[in-house]
């Protein structure tokens, strides 16, 4: 798997990095996930290639960044926030093992935390801007009705009008923001198409809510 490869360049071969790649790749392949899998981390570390490429926004830790991206959603049960925290925690427990410096451990997790709500990104995090311009490139690609019809199956619990008046919430804060993006390369990427397709989704939940 192309995925195993990647982790072990990333982090080396001894058992230990092995046995944890494995857990990860586990736990993205858990079978309630419809959005959050394999895909998503794959999607996500391709957007960090893209944005770390030449004449892109390069990280000041890129590792650091990469590994966030394994770790943010490693643990996935639905509960924004907690999912977060249990991830990054995650990441401080296995990372030391791996043999990966105590203070690109530290950076990791702190990078897995932010991608709990992407509007509290500072200025000058560029490590951070990379990782969570990556995870929202999906916003602003194609088959991005796939991925809205996935982000439902995976709250399949909630009842629609619940799920129509959270995700619309959700929708409105990201259109809200200036710059949905917070690299050049991401914004010439994928800025406008995200705004468009956000903005159309919200406009169907919208008026379903309405006819309801």
């Amino acid at each position: 798997m192309a995925l195993a490869g990647d982790w072990a360049a990333l982090v080396g071969d001894s058992p230990a990095s092995l046995a944890t790649g494995a857990e990860l790749l586990a736990r993205w392949a858990e079978p309630h996930r419809r959005y959050h899998n394999l895909d998503h981390l794959a999607a996500v570390l391709g957007g960090i290639a893209q944005l770390a490429a030449p004449g892109g926004d390069l990280a000041d830790d890129l590792p650091a960044v990469r590994l966030a991206a394994w770790f943010h959603d490693a643990v996935y049960d639905g509960r924004p926030g907690l999912d977060e925290e249990r991830s990054a925690q995650l990441a401080q427990s296995r990372l030391p093992r791996c043999g990966v410096p105590a203070g690109r451990v530290a950076e990791a997790a702190r990078l897995v935390r932010l991608t709990a709500a992407h509007d509290t990104l500072a200025e000058g995090d560029h490590n951070g801007a990379v990782l969570c311009d990556a995870d929202l490139a999906v916003l602003g690609m194609p088959g991005y009705d796939d991925y809205a019809g996935r982000i439902r199956q995976e709250y399949a619990h909630v009842p629609d009008d619940l799920f129509r008046a959270g995700r619309a919430e959700v929708l409105r804060r990201l259109l809200a923001v200036p710059r949905l993006y917070r690299t050049e390369r991401a914004r010439e990427l994928w800025e406008e198409r995200a705004r468009a397709n956000m903005t159309r989704e919200l406009a169907t939940l919208t008026a379903d809510h309405d006819v309801s």
